[in-house]
């Protein structure tokens, strides 16, 4: 079963149940992917700290309103704690290999996102930590499927962020300088556009989209400092499948993945719910490597 996001048994559950889990888990995933493919855009490498963007997030908000903030006043600090973060990998870490291959930084990538789930580990523990939910646990009937009203929040709330980053893209100036300098890193620098800004401000995107989504989901699935691991690599196969570095591919990729996991775990077993995400990242390699929206022959690969 894919654990916490339905509350009936797995086997008797009608299949618009399983659609629900999917589609919820699938948000996750598609603000995980996006994450990704911002930062692919912004320096054509991966970043694989990705999930631990979600696992800050949610730890920091379980431990503010642990500590008696008020649950939106935690969830604007945490958002705010892992954009700093965000920033901090990419001044610390990524800007002083910006010489290095693309390699090279992905695997400084590699060890941001080992370095952060230690620090996690000093700061916090690792014990599971929950937030409560935003709008109690009262569930819906929705035609003979359960559906909790948390869910309700993920998926409204990021729809609002990815209308969100479509406005800032399209309709602000430095929006559309982060796409020109995506499109063509040399001609933007050429026109004066800060190519150095643009890719921090690209990780400082992708944290803010990781924090979102771990503040979301914790009160679903709670958190723990091993909890952005699987949702980072759920959040990669989602970028995968859209194509990486195409934001309404990892939206579509990551709804699709979550469809699969929820839709897998539900008719074959709970034990597959975890291998959909890397069955769909090897198929993908093989049969299609630009994925459903990328483009053939891209040399960012």
């Amino acid at each position: 079963m894919a654990a916490g996001f339905w509350s009936t048994d797995a086997m008797g559950a009608p299949l618009i149940q399983y659609l629900f889990a999917g589609l919820t888990s699938g948000a996750i995933y598609a603000l995980a992917g996006l994450g990704f493919s911002l930062i692919y855009n912004a320096s054509s490498v991966i970043n694989f700290a990705q999930g631990e963007f979600i696992m800050i997030g949610g730890m920091t908000a379980a431990s503010l309103v642990a500590a008696g903030i008020p649950l939106p006043l935690a969830a604007l600090a945490a958002v705010a704690v892992t954009v700093v973060v965000g920033m901090a990998l990419e001044k610390l870490a990524i800007e002083p290999a910006r010489d290095a291959g693309v390699v090279s930084v992905v695997i400084i990538t590699i060890g941001a996102s080992i370095f952060l789930r230690g620090v996690a580990q000093l700061v916090w523990d690792k014990d599971f930590h929950s937030l409560p939910s935003f709008s109690g646990d009262i569930p819906l009937h929705v035609g003979g499927a359960v559906l909790m009203p948390q869910s309700l929040w993920v998926l409204g709330v990021s729809m609002a962020v990815i209308a969100w980053l479509w406005w800032f893209f399209t309709r602000t100036l430095f929006g559309k300088a982060m796409l020109a300098a995506s499109a063509n890193r040399l001609a933007a620098q050429l026109v004066g556009i800060a190519v150095k800004r643009v890719l921090l401000a690209a990780f400082a995107l992708s944290a803010l989209l990781g924090a979102v989504g771990g503040v979301v989901v914790t009160p679903i699935t709670f958190t723990n400092t091993d909890a952005g691991i699987m949702l980072g690599l759920k959040g990669f196969a989602a970028a995968v499948l859209g194509g990486l570095g195409s934001g309404p591919g990892a939206i579509a990729g990551g709804l699709l993945v979550g469809l699969a996991e929820a839709l897998a775990a539900g008719y074959l077993s709970s034990a597959y719910k975890d291998a959909i995400a890397f069955v769909i990242i090897l198929s993908v390699l093989v049969l299609r490597p630009q994925g459903l929206f990328g483009c053939r022959g891209s040399d960012r690969v």
